[in-house]
């Protein structure tokens, strides 16, 4: 993949992109609760800075924070403090005993490279395998729809002392998508440039839904987190193990 997430682009999503996060944080906290999970240790896969992490520490949990950005797991670990963190892969990061692994923001479709032959269904297995009986996996996931709503787009998006183009390019047969971004961050009175490619794939919901029933989950789709909404062209998944 090469960089990913590297310093500029860090910061510039925890200042500039972290709103969803924040909106869905009390919804995947009441989702916890619900499924009888009031304590233990929660595994958050795609930890980004740290804003989930905090909400769950300030709540009771436990909480472990993988992310593929060492500059990133910087940012969380000063948010905080209290967490475990480990940089790395959420596909491939060995999982410990847990109550509930979360995965916000599809986190999971990231490529580690264009050569990634990581399973979804292996993934799950592994998850359903560190999950104590009752344990819940809530996570979300970018469908084939994203890609067409997004074809050859550009975006650009800017705030005080920062801005960020992206461009966008699908694969619709191979169900792969490409953004190209470059990013512009004031350091000094200067602004420094920075570009890095991400590559997703894109699954279908119905199978992903039953790639995590024959992981042994039971399954149900959202289309938001209590009173937030998914972003277009994403599902999210409340799966639990039986106890």
């Amino acid at each position: 993949m090469g960089s990913f997430y590297d310093e500029d682009l860090a910061y510039i999503h925890d200042v500039g992109f972290s709103d969803f996060i924040t909106a869905a944080t009390p919804g995947i906290l009441r989702l916890l609760r619900r499924a009888g999970i009031a304590s233990g240790l929660v595994v958050d896969l795609g930890c980004g800075s740290g804003v989930l992490v905090q909400a769950l520490l300030r709540s009771g949990y436990q909480v472990l924070g993988v992310d593929a950005s060492a500059a990133i797991v910087r940012l969380a670990r000063r948010r905080a403090p209290a967490a475990k963190f480990v940089t790395g892969q959420a596909q491939q990061i060995e999982l410990p005993s847990c109550a509930a692994v979360t995965s916000i923001g599809e986190t999971l479709n990231y490529l580690a490279d264009t050569n990634c032959n990581v399973r979804l269904s292996s993934v799950f297995r592994r998850i359903f395998s560190s999950l104590r009986p009752g344990g819940l996996f809530l996570f979300d996931l970018a469908g084939p729809g994203l890609a067409r709503k997004e074809d050859s787009a550009r975006t650009f998006a800017e705030g005080l002392g920062w801005s960020i183009m992206v461009e966008k390019e699908a694969d619709l047969s191979r169900h792969l998508l490409t953004r190209r971004i470059v990013a512009f961050r004031k350091v000094g009175k200067l602004y420094r440039r920075s570009e890095e490619v991400h590559r997703l794939r894109l699954y279908d919901p119905s199978q992903v839904t039953s790639l995590l029933r024959d992981a042994g989950f039971s399954v149900r789709a959202l289309s938001r987190y209590g009173t937030q909404r998914l972003l277009p062209g994403r599902t999210a998944f409340l799966a639990s193990k039986p106890k």
